[in-house]
């Protein structure tokens, strides 16, 4: 630093108040140390600068072991954010999506100084966990169900995004929409299940039984079998555009043309979902926006501890394409 205050021809405190973007610096001066810093490739200190403002410009992040696109996308979607905000990131990964591991994963973050830390949980034993440690330090939870009140979330509107899915089926003519079910200890699988439910009641139409089992092809293609052997079964909403994909097969070699058999829908809006044969409508989740908001969040809850805590619900969007239509006659 002494380096950078010498040859930009300032004093030491200069350069200090330049790298803590202070407000009383012209920005003649500003410029200057600047040009300084880069002409020596200063790097600042994070560790003094840690000591002085207490302040260590690092976010924690936990996530899991997923090949899933959503909990995957939001990881990035966080990772990039916080990179815009100026942050450095530390991700701690747990194998195991209990209360323990989190807290195992809390206590890692924390010994490398993060100022707060964005959890993206799908499981409840994950918000428990940060429920524990948000009076001590700055917490949001991304993805999942409502947790504790004293937690901020930013989540996607599941609910909101099934509705979208089924009221489009239910509007282009079919008599009631079947829905493959994600797991059912995942709360977002379940709040997809009421989004779906509750507008096929308001519709007065039947709603179909289900049987809530993986986020895979796999599973698609075993429950799309058994669908695919009803004549009646005419509209499928998927929980997942890779449960969609499993559908899709299982209706193509049991000869059900889609759409004019049986219309598909998924969820996540996955990119390769445009490519699926035919090309897959689905609700698209705005993992970038996620990102940011929970960004947003956290830096607000660092800034002021006695914030309330915020719960924000992003919208999804239906994206229409070829795999849904107005059923036959």
């Amino acid at each position: 630093m002494r380096d950078v205050a010498r040859l930009a021809g300032v004093s030491h405190q200069t350069v200090s108040r330049v790298l803590n973007n202070h407000p009383n610096v012209r920005q003649e001066t500003r410029e200057r140390v600047v040009q300084a810093m880069e002409a020596l490739n200063y790097r600042r200190n994070l560790a003094a600068r840690t000591l002085v403002t207490r302040r260590s410009g690092t976010l924690g992040i936990i996530g899991f072991e997923s090949t899933l696109f959503g909990p995957a996308s939001m990881l990035y979607a966080i990772e990039d954010a916080a990179r815009d905000a100026g942050y450095f990131v530390s991700v701690a990964t747990v194998r195991q999506l209990d209360r323990q591991s989190v807290l195992d994963a809390v206590d890692r973050l924390t010994q490398q100084s993060v100022e707060g830390i964005i959890a993206i949980s799908p499981k409840p034993a994950v918000t428990n966990a940060l429920a524990q440690v948000a009076s001590l330090l700055a917490c949001v939870d991304v993805g999942g169900g409502a947790g504790d009140d004293s937690v901020p979330t930013v989540r996607v509107d599941n609910r909101a995004g099934a509705a979208l899915a089924t009221r489009h089926l239910l509007q282009l003519g079919h008599a009631t929409v079947h829905h493959v079910a994600g797991p059912a200890d995942w709360p977002e699988a379940m709040e997809r299940v009421d989004g779906w439910r509750d507008t096929l009641y308001e519709a007065g139409a039947v709603v179909p039984p289900i049987r809530p089992q993986a986020w895979s092809a796999r599973s698609g293609y075993e429950q799309g079998q058994r669908l695919a052997a009803d004549p009646a079964v005419t509209a499928i909403f998927c929980a997942n555009d890779r449960i969609a994909l499993g559908v899709l097969r299982a209706l193509h070699e049991a000869g059900r043309r889609v759409p004019d058999d049986v219309s598909v829908v998924g969820f996540d809006g996955m990119p390769d979902a445009e490519f699926f044969l035919p090309p897959l409508t689905t609700v698209r989740q705005d993992f970038a926006e996620l990102g940011r908001l929970s960004i947003d969040v956290l830096l607000r809850r660092i800034d002021s501890a006695g914030h309330p805590a915020e719960h924000l619900l992003l919208e999804p969007e239906l994206i229409l394409r070829e795999s849904s239509g107005s059923p036959r006659g």
